[in-house]
């Protein structure tokens, strides 16, 4: 089965945005990846809902937004009016993450879950059967093009196997350094959607590269 992808709008052209936005609508994409940002949980600003709106006007798939915010329960409702149909929000950022995923539901939004590279997957343990997504950072949280943290594949691996055993219909999103070369080994250790920023959006054709990234095989 081919992989989800979600072109990191990050990773865009903001002088020109639109033609991001219909690249996408006109790809293979399955997803929108919006990275919300405050400059607090992690050490930079990227945007807010002006531009979430913006999203919502023309885009034709599904807004992936990953809340990189702390206090995120403050603004679940208004993401949702701002058009996301996934939002997730990080386990180092919730002192309530339990009532997070409900709020994040009762919107009528899938709920959720990122970990840090340093958050072991054990910490999801008794959240893995309320969650739609868990969200592994494979680089840390803040900034694009990072080299990606070879220890990912282990932490997925470990995931999946956390996922079977509880019988949760988690699926697993990998977020940062995704690139042409650890895309097939990412899924086959169990990775249900990938992230692309800097490599799609390099790309000197960004449609053959979501294409290659969704079934790399």
């Amino acid at each position: 089965m081919p992989c989800l992808i979600a072109p990191s709008i990050l990773s865009a052209d903001f002088s020109d945005l639109r033609s991001a936005i219909d690249m996408i609508n006109e790809s293979e994409a399955d997803y929108f990846h919006v990275d919300i940002m405050d400059g607090v949980f992690v050490p930079n600003i990227s945007f807010g809902f002006p531009v979430m709106k913006a999203l919502q006007k023309h885009a034709k798939k599904t807004l992936d937004v990953h809340l990189m915010i702390v206090d995120p329960d403050r603004y679940i409702e208004e993401f949702k009016k701002a058009g996301a149909g996934i939002l997730t929000v990080h386990i180092e950022a919730c002192k309530h993450l339990h009532r997070s995923i409900q709020s994040i539901k009762h919107n009528g939004m899938k709920a959720g879950v990122a970990i840090n590279p340093h958050t072991p997957v054990n910490a999801l343990e008794d959240i893995i059967q309320d969650v739609d997504v868990v969200l592994v950072m494979s680089v840390n949280p803040g900034f694009g093009g990072q080299k990606f943290i070879q220890h990912t594949f282990d932490k997925v691996l470990r995931l999946k196997q956390l996922i079977i055993e509880s019988s949760s219909k988690a699926k697993i999103e990998i977020d940062g350094g995704v690139d042409l070369d650890n895309a097939l080994p990412l899924i086959r250790a169990g990775a249900d959607i990938l992230v692309a920023g800097n490599t799609v959006f390099s790309s000197p054709n960004p449609k053959e590269a979501i294409k290659f990234l969704k079934d790399p095989l």
